[in-house]
């Protein structure tokens, strides 16, 4: 799956940190780092009124997939910065969506309702959307395609974590299978959405016990796992590695 590394510029003193501020601009406000069951992880919240904000990247203006963060941070406008960037879904060898991608209401890649194999396809799996009924939702993705929702942005993406306050029903409590994670949760109200992203390896039944009872969301998807990166300033996270699929992100000074 590739070698993620994550850049924490706390421990390197204030030498180290002078050499590395090419890759972290100033802080941003929005990410915190928290423990949950003895699991750290850092949780980026963005608010109704921040939505317009948010943005969804897949290809840059030559049609190539942009891959990272460096090159998401290359397309914004003057006064623009990233306040927060993290992987959005899972992708095929040539970086393009697995599934459904809605980029400024345009659909980029279509819906897919089938099971399969893969953690994609372990049924119930869901769309993130925002800017339709309510400013962030997550919806199964059956009653997505039945429903076809208005959405600015959607990505597809599977599992499920939490549907309706439960957690998906393969998840187990005892499962030894285990990575870095990290997906997004909306709050029952539809005016909050969490992006969260694990320190450290951990199951499916812990991240799902993140949003349902340390975050209080009903329903929340997967993003990926092993591959999982954030960018995230104001808590001195670059992480690199792999090159990513579609990615998701906060942008400061937009409009």
């Amino acid at each position: 799956m590739g070698v993620t590394m994550r850049i924490d510029l706390r421990p390197l003193g204030v030498a180290c940190g002078m050499l590395l501020a090419w890759a972290i601009p100033a802080a941003a406000e929005g990410c915190n780092r928290l423990t949950h069951d003895g699991q750290g992880y850092v949780v980026c919240e963005v608010s109704a009124a921040q939505e317009p904000a948010l943005r969804l990247w897949q290809d840059g203006a030559d049609g190539q997939p942009l891959r990272n963060f460096a090159n998401v941070r290359a397309t914004l406008g003057q006064g623009e910065s990233l306040a927060f960037a993290m992987n959005a879904g899972m992708y095929h060898p040539d970086y393009r969506p697995v599934g459904l991608l809605v980029i400024d209401g345009a659909e980029v890649q279509p819906i897919v309702t089938g099971a399969s194999k893969d953690n994609f396809g372990m049924l119930p799996n869901g769309v993130f959307c925002t800017g339709g009924a309510q400013p962030f939702q997550v919806i199964e993705s059956r009653a997505f395609a039945a429903a076809r929702p208005d959405c600015r942005l959607a990505t597809q993406s599977g599992p499920m974590l939490v549907i309706d306050g439960g957690l998906h029903p393969r998840f187990l409590a005892d499962s030894d299978s285990r990575y870095v994670r990290n997906g997004v949760g909306v709050s029952p109200d539809g005016q909050t959405a969490w992006f969260a992203i694990s320190d450290r390896a951990v199951t499916f039944h812990e991240f799902g016990r993140l949003f349902r009872d340390g975050l209080g969301v009903r329903d929340a998807l997967y993003f990926d796992g092993s591959i999982s990166r954030l960018y995230a300033p104001g808590v001195n996270r670059a992480d690199f590695g792999r090159s990513l699929g579609p990615i998701i992100g906060l942008v400061e000074g937009a409009g």
